[in-house]
C-alpha cells in the first residue's frame, strides 16, 4: 500500500456538495501518527513499518512498549499497528504523519471492529423469520427450529446458522472517497459508513483494488 493511518471514529454528519446535494459523511480525527518502528528485510525478513495514535499515560504502558516509544523521542501512546508501506524504508524513527497524506476525491479502505451486540438469536443474527403467531403455536416463536438431518446422516451440519455472538467482528470497506481534508483539526471526512462505535479505533488506507 502506498500510505495509511491510524484514527478514532468520531461520528456521522452530512454535509452540502457544490451541486447542492446532501452527502453523509463519517467524521474520523486521522492522526497524527508517530513512526515507533521501522522493519527491514534484512533485520525482519520484510519492510514495513509501525505507527502510533492516541494520547494516555506512560503509567498504563509496559515496560518494552516504553523503551520503544522513548527510543523513538515519542510521548506514550495508546495504540499501535503495522503497515506494509511501499516508502516504509524512506521513514525514520519519530516521523510524525498526519491526515494531509490523503487529498478529496482520493479512494481509501477503512477497517474497524463492527459494534458488538452480545449473544443473539438468529432473528436478529441472520434475519430469520418466526414462527406464527397462532393460537397452539406454543413459547417458540423466536426459536431456530429444526437444525439437524433426519436418521441418515444423523447430525447438525458444519456450518449450520444457529445463535451466538453477533458482532465484534474486523471489517475492511474497500473504496471509500474522502470528501474532506482539515490539516488543521486532523480531521478526515469519508463518504458513507464505517465500522466501530463512537470513539473506535479505525485504519485507513489508500485504496489497493480502486474502482
Amino acid at each position: 500500500m502506498k500510505k495509511a493511518i491510524l484514527g478514532k471514529k468520531l461520528g456521522m454528519t452530512q454535509i452540502f456538495s457544490s451541486d447542492g446535494l446532501v452527502v453523509p459523511v463519517t467524521v474520523i480525527e486521522a492522526g497524527p501518527c508517530y513512526v515507533t518502528q521501522v522493519k527491514t528485510k534484512e533485520n525482519d525478513g520484510y519492510n514495513a513499518v509501525q505507527l502510533a495514535f492516541g494520547e494516555t499515560k506512560e503509567k498504563l504502558v509496559n515496560k518494552p512498549l516504553l523503551g520503544q516509544f522513548k527510543k523513538a523521542q515519542v510521548p506514550a501512546k495508546k495504540s499501535l499497528k503495522e503497515f506494509k508501506l511501499e516508502n516504509s524504508q524512506m521513514l525514520k524513527l519519530g516521523d510524525k504523519i498526519t491526515c494531509d497524506i490523503f487529498e478529496e476525491g482520493e479512494l481509501v479502505d477503512v477497517i474497524g471492529l463492527t459494534k458488538g451486540h452480545g449473544f443473539t438469536g438468529t432473528i436478529k443474527k441472520y434475519n430469520f423469520g418466526r414462527h406464527r403467531m397462532s393460537h397452539g403455536g406454543g413459547p417458540i416463536h423466536r426459536h431456530v427450529g429444526s437444525i439437524g438431518s433426519s436418521a441418515t446422516p444423523s447430525k447438525v451440519y458444519k456450518g449450520r446458522k444457529m445463535a451466538g455472538r453477533y458482532g465484534n467482528e474486523k471489517v475492511n470497506i474497500l473504496n471509500l472517497k474522502v470528501v474532506q481534508v482539515d490539516a488543521d483539526r486532523n480531521i478526515l471526512l469519508i463518504k458513507g459508513a464505517v465500522p466501530g462505535n463512537k470513539g473506535s479505533l479505525v485504519s485507513i488506507r489508500s485504496a489497493i483494488k480502486a474502482n
